[in-house]
């Protein structure tokens, strides 16, 4: 008989009565045994496209802290360095995309699907080791997303550069979303046969747009890569994190399919549970900054997240990624205070 796995029984919409934790980038720079690694390997990318070492970093806080979910390390620029963009990530400037589709010529790019096989290797590694009762999670960036990078070459505050081409030539960025989209589907596909449990689409950059903007580029995508999921991989939940979408959120959650919603920092959860399904499973939502600050503001804010969900299925997260200088022992504090709950 297969072990219990409550975050893919909660995935599945089966409420628990302590709800399953995993944190967003919970193999990260807050880790002390991460930060050797990542100076051993010499920088992200070889780092994360080393399946042994990226295996290892997977790990790392499932040993340290016995989390509910482990997340695949690796990134959601993944697949235009597939699509043909060179990935880099200098110090202190986040990543850059090259060349960047300032000109929008798609089509000059030349595929490199190899890219992606450490992944699948990597994969295949951590679904070996992890202990049973462990869900695994692998991702991708959400097309929307991803496609700010591959435009603009580089992360931007407001998204401009991609927004205004969307609006001026939507047949052209149209089938720049096509591209990630199909290529997002196949990649998902290969991480769930090399192991994964569940998938997560992140969408950081969602709530850049405006309400018609976010239907056509950010729902209409997402439904799309969610649809071929569920044919091909029938039981495998989805989670749709769209960061930022704040009000946007019930049609995303109406018209995506998605199994589960991510929420950010910034959602009310007494509001999330009022205005999504009822038996829609939720995720989240700690503030980052809560958990740096620690003591009594800590235990207030998990314990009203807490309340507001205690009558669906949830996934206790934080809003959006842990932060570098996240102490250690507030870690040990959110994972004591939330499965102290009954």
């Amino acid at each position: 008989m297969p072990t219990f796995k409550p975050l893919l029984a909660t995935l599945r919409g089966d409420r628990q009565a302590t709800p399953p934790l995993w944190l967003m980038r919970q193999a990260g720079r807050y880790l002390p045994e991460y930060r050797a690694l990542r100076a051993e390997k010499g920088g992200f990318l070889a780092l994360a496209t080393d399946p042994k070492a990226a295996a290892e970093v997977t790990l790392q806080p499932i040993r340290r802290f016995g989390f509910d979910g482990s997340i695949l390390f690796s990134d959601i620029l993944m697949i235009p360095w597939a699509l043909g963009q060179d990935l880099s990530f200098g110090v202190g400037e986040g990543p850059r995309l090259e060349p960047a589709l300032v000109d929008h010529a798609l089509d000059r790019l030349q595929s490199v699907p190899e890219r992606l096989e450490p992944v699948y290797e990597t994969v295949t590694r951590v679904a070996e080791a992890l202990p049973p009762e462990t869900t695994f999670l692998g991702f991708a960036g959400s097309p929307w997303t991803v496609a700010t990078y591959m435009v603009a070459g580089k992360g931007s505050k407001d998204q401009g550069e991609t927004r205004r081409f969307a609006y001026r030539d939507p047949t052209a960025f149209g089938a720049i979303i096509d591209a990630i989209a199909d290529n997002t589907v196949e990649y998902l596909v290969r991480q769930i046969e090399a192991g994964v449990d569940a998938v997560q689409l992140f969408d950081s950059w969602s709530g850049s747009l405006s309400p018609a903007q976010f239907e056509r580029w950010v729902i209409a995508p997402t439904a799309r890569i969610i649809d071929e999921l569920h044919a091909r991989c029938p039981g495998v939940p989805v989670i749709g994190f769209p960061k930022g979408a704040g009000g946007k959120l019930p049609a995303y959650a109406r018209e995506t399919g998605a199994d589960a919603i991510g929420l950010d920092e910034t959602v009310d959860p007494v509001w999330a549970h009022a205005s999504l399904p009822a038996d829609l499973p939720v995720q989240g939502n700690l503030d980052p900054l809560a958990l740096i600050a620690g003591g009594a503001d800590l235990d207030a804010a998990i314990d009203r997240i807490l309340g507001a969900f205690g009558d669906r299925p949830h996934v206790f997260n934080l809003g959006h990624g842990i932060l570098p200088d996240t102490p250690i022992t507030h870690v040990e504090q959110l994972i004591a205070r939330v499965r102290s709950t009954t």
